[in-house]
């Protein structure tokens, strides 16, 4: 019995490696080649919203082939949840391009770093989850480690301000609906991504154009389209699907919190590339901020663990007796054993 529970937990084990580095590389590498289909020197492909359209677009495609082949089962979730949670999906990416538009890239990174514990206190109000001090100890040592290695000048307007607060309520409750959502409807990952993805594909594409044209003064079809540029954008594509299934997989299989924190090594990893491919600077204060952060990473790993041990044992203790119990039961046996012999016939 041991033998196969340890086989489950390595295999449960590879699963979760697994899974974040499919979403590590797939969310570094969409960086990566948006960088170059969005950026001047690039291709110029301005349209952030729409190319999020087109990604959930394939991603719903993707969901559609593998339901026909049966490769996938479709379990019934209420039409409703899915289009409030398609909805609070959509504010959240057209949010975070607002944001970034109105604000400084430094205030941009500090709403970002405030989803992590903005996440911890809708969990708790939502789902009632504390957190041991081992992990609020971790969570503060990845924001602070982020922090330091991203956040530059930080400006701040009204307008700017009131879309950051808006895009970070609504990427949390997001990421927490789904996990929420898949253990109430005991629905896969990509079950669930391949019911939401034809809703959100058909909003961004129909409102994603104007939404751009708002963002940047330019509209999507008076673009030059070229036989490289339409290449990154199925690459990009490509990798959304990747990125989309593995961010519900890992919600599925950890929490929101766990998403937020360990997907900050996706920072990390895009200033190490960023580096080395695109020769941006790397200064001492960005390699401290980023040895501080993986510490943070290596210590909420740890934190998580010892909350799940911590977790093991309260359950245990609740469904089995331990030994002073089992010979307290024995002796009130023998005891009540004895007591029906003495109160029973006298011949016996």
């Amino acid at each position: 019995m041991e033998g196969v529970q340890q086989h489950n937990d390595k295999k449960s084990a590879v699963t979760d490696v697994g899974a974040w580095a499919m979403n590590v590389i797939s969310s570094v590498g969409i960086i990566m080649v948006n960088k170059q289909l969005m950026s001047r020197a690039g291709f110029a492909f301005t349209f952030a919203t729409t190319l999020t359209g087109l990604h959930f677009t394939v991603t719903a495609f993707v969901g559609f082939i593998s339901n026909a082949s049966g490769y996938s089962a479709s379990k019934h979730v209420p039409l409703w949840e899915l289009l409030w949670f398609s909805i609070v999906a959509n504010t959240s990416i057209t949010g975070m391009n607002l944001s970034l538009m109105l604000n400084s890239v430094g205030f941009y990174q500090i709403s970002k770093l405030s989803m992590i514990p903005v996440v911890c206190v809708m969990e708790w109000i939502l789902h009632n989850k504390h957190y041991s001090k081992e992990v609020k100890m971790a969570v503060v040592v990845v924001v602070l480690g982020v922090g330091v290695c991203t956040v530059t000048d930080v400006k701040v307007n009204g307008r700017g301000f009131l879309c950051a607060c808006i895009a970070v309520l609504s990427t949390s409750l997001q990421q927490i609906s789904i996990g929420s959502l898949q253990k109430k409807y005991s629905i896969g990952s990509f079950e669930l991504l391949s019911k939401t993805a034809p809703i959100q594909a058909l909003s961004l594409v129909i409102l994603g154009p104007f939404i751009d044209y708002y963002l940047n003064g330019k509209f999507i079809l008076n673009y030059k389209l070229s036989s490289v540029s339409l290449f990154f954008i199925l690459l990009s594509c490509t990798l959304a699907v990747f990125c989309n299934i593995s961010q519900y997989l890992c919600i599925g299989r950890f929490s929101a919190v766990s998403f937020q924190v360990l997907g900050h090594m996706k920072t990390v990893c895009v200033l190490t590339l960023g580096w080395l491919l695109f020769d941006s600077q790397l200064s001492l204060k960005n390699i401290l901020g980023m040895v501080l952060a993986i510490i943070g990473m290596i210590v909420y790993s740890w934190a998580v663990e010892l909350e799940k041990k911590a977790q093991a044992r309260i359950s245990l203790s609740k469904t089995s007796l331990t030994e002073e119990e089992i010979r307290l039961l024995r002796e009130g046996i023998e005891n009540s054993s004895t007591k029906d012999v003495e109160l029973g016939d006298p011949k016996v």
